[in-house]
């Protein structure tokens, strides 16, 4: 089979390369995916690069790339129902903790890992819905139900953002987002009630002006570090923080009297290791939102899987619209 793989960390363009490698067999409990989109995220990019905490070398002598993906099952291990050959399905985790992920044309996981596809969504959305789908999920819902709460969404033009705002909106939430200048009309079309632009001097303000003064019930963060400080100020008290991100700052300044004197709380999202009973509901809300017509995760970019170094590329540019997936063919 064809694949896109790396033996160390580096640049995208000088240490990612297709080769053929060996079709994986499904061990028992696993199903062999043949997989038709992986999906390309920064956490993947990220990995590649050795940006991550405490990680001096790769894990693996050789790692393929991305955890999402979708494709339809080929062949079961032992101990999987045979009636699952042939279904469509989306992929979550490929490649947590394991060297082969989905920039492959085949990849084997855990039976578990490969998700029923509904039979009118399309496998790029599918590509779509294992780590921007379940975060934008989890971070927007962890609390349960959002009705009637004021729900302030940082980067609402990324793929999570995006998400979070649409299914905010639909579950009954007042939402308030920030993006680039740019992309405001499309976070508005998404179903944001506010959209202002994160770099405005007088983005508290208007923040909290948008919430009549009562401040944000839950706030979807995908940059921590960095706003920090604003949300000590345009948080309500008893108000949690939903952090899913802070790559601008690994090693946040928190205001910790603001925080205390309002009792917040944070609420830190790791997909990865989501546990199964939070991310069977998860999955099952993604569907019916998707079902429904009330989630439409947006498309930046469809490569082929010989760009899968661009790929790496476009997912870190600033201001990206949507998903980078890669066509397997």
């Amino acid at each position: 089979m064809r694949a896109v793989s790396y033996t160390r960390f580096g640049a995208a363009h000088d240490v990612l390369s297709l080769h053929e490698t060996d079709t994986p067999a499904p061990a028992a409990g696993e199903v062999l995916v043949r997989l038709h989109v992986s999906g390309v995220n920064p956490s993947d990019a990220k990995a590649r690069a050795g940006s991550r905490p405490g990680v001096t070398k790769p894990a693996y002598p050789r790692i393929i790339p991305h955890s999402d993906g979708a494709g339809v099952v080929a062949a079961v291990g032992e101990g999987v129902n045979p009636g699952r050959i042939g279904q469509r399905v989306w992929v979550w985790n490929g490649q947590w903790q394991r060297s082969h992920g989905t920039a492959a044309e085949f990849i084997a996981l855990p039976a578990v890992q490969a998700v029923p596809l509904p039979d009118e969504v399309s496998f790029e959305v599918g590509a779509t819905l294992g780590i921007p789908g379940l975060t934008a999920v989890q971070t927007v819902f962890g609390g349960g139900d959002v009705a009637g709460q004021t729900i302030l969404i940082s980067g609402g033009a990324g793929a999570v953002g995006h998400m979070a705002v649409q299914l905010a909106r639909a579950a009954g939430a007042q939402v308030i987002a920030t993006c680039s200048a740019p992309a405001m009309e499309r976070v508005r079309a998404a179903g944001a009630h506010h959209v202002f632009d994160y770099a405005d001097p007088d983005l508290a303000a208007q923040i909290m002006a948008a919430t009549g003064g009562r401040g944000i019930s839950r706030a979807i963060e995908v940059e921590f570090g960095q706003n920090a400080a604003l949300l000590a100020e345009v948080m309500a008290p008893n108000g949690t923080i939903a952090a899913y991100g802070s790559g601008k700052d690994m090693g946040p300044t928190l205001p910790f009297g603001p925080y205390l004197f309002k009792a917040l709380k944070i609420d830190i999202t790791l997909i990865y290791i989501l546990p199964w009973p939070a991310r069977e509901a998860a999955i099952a809300r993604l569907h019916a939102a998707l079902e429904a017509g009330t989630l439409c995760p947006e498309i930046a970019m469809r490569l082929p899987l010989t760009d899968c170094a661009k790929a790496h590329e476009a997912v870190m540019t600033p201001g990206r619209a949507g998903a980078v997936l890669l066509d397997i063919g």
